[in-house]
């Protein structure tokens, strides 16, 4: 599931391709789902003409800004992707919507299992779902004051809070294993229960990954081989982090959790 870094590197990937390009015309497939129940000719007349002037992102969400509003918004969900090609012969598979540039260029969304949405938004970020979001690791992490006094109010444990969009958007299962590895906190630990040092070093984690995973472009071959995301798939019994302690897997918060207990405590 695309969390905040690969959304990011597929804005960033999209804003070269399209940024002050004219939208030449519109293709809409037929999806109610994907679209919510709007009626294919609502995008085409929103977008069919207009000049792609910039775009932004918020958590796991983003969009494209337009000479007039409304502006268009993706949210990837499992597997929603924004490719970027050159011809219709190069369309990819279930795609979904299509923006063909006037250069050209052409900006598709594809999303095999139909869990990702796109929207229409005269002001993407003040309305839901985006306006309903907590902070963006990336654009807004709070001070550490404040990312301290957010835990103690929260007796859920730390796994699920950073899992919870209305606290940290964009934060998806591997970042947040991530991130309590790198603290060396355990997963199931209550927020509230944190020490100070605890949160302080959930907080470094949280920024340095999300950061280092966008500057190498979400390309996890390029992760560092100490990292545990290398490690954390499949549930594998007898499964070992890069210095060879056990891994343990689980349920918490409801997702499927990796965790090393020699190292995080």
């Amino acid at each position: 599931m695309p969390e905040l870094p690969e959304v990011e590197t597929a804005r960033r990937a999209v804003d070269v391709a399209a940024r002050g390009k004219r939208i030449r015309s519109v293709f809409v497939a037929d999806d109610c789902i994907v679209f919510e129940g709007v009626p294919a000719q609502v995008f085409v007349t929103a977008l069919e003409g207009r000049r792609i002037t910039g775009s932004d992102r918020w958590g796991k969400h983003y969009w494209l800004e337009l000479d007039r509003r409304p502006w268009l918004v993706f949210h990837f969900g499992m597997t929603g992707w924004t490719p970027v090609y050159a011809s219709k012969e190069e369309r990819p598979k279930f795609l979904k919507l299509e923006l063909a540039l006037e250069d050209g260029t052409r900006i598709g969304y594809r999303d095999p299992r139909r869990i990702g949405r796109v929207r229409l938004r005269h002001d993407p970020r003040a309305e839901p779902p985006i306006g309903e979001l907590g902070f963006d690791p990336l654009h807004a992490l709070p001070a550490v004051k404040v990312f301290r006094e957010e835990f103690a109010r929260r007796k859920a444990p730390i796994k699920a809070v950073l899992l919870d969009q209305s606290f940290s958007a964009g934060v998806g299962n591997w970042i947040a294993d991530e991130v309590l590895y790198q603290a060396k906190v355990d997963p199931r630990r209550r927020a509230d229960r944190l020490t100070a040092e605890e949160t302080g070093r959930i907080r470094a984690r949280l920024k340095a990954i999300i950061g280092f995973a966008i500057k190498v472009g979400s390309d996890d071959a390029r992760f560092p081989r100490g990292w545990l995301f290398h490690y954390r798939w499949g549930k594998t019994r007898g499964a070992v982090d890069g210095q060879g302690r056990a891994i343990r897997f689980g349920a918490v918060g409801g997702r499927t959790t990796a965790w090393v207990p020699d190292v995080q405590r």
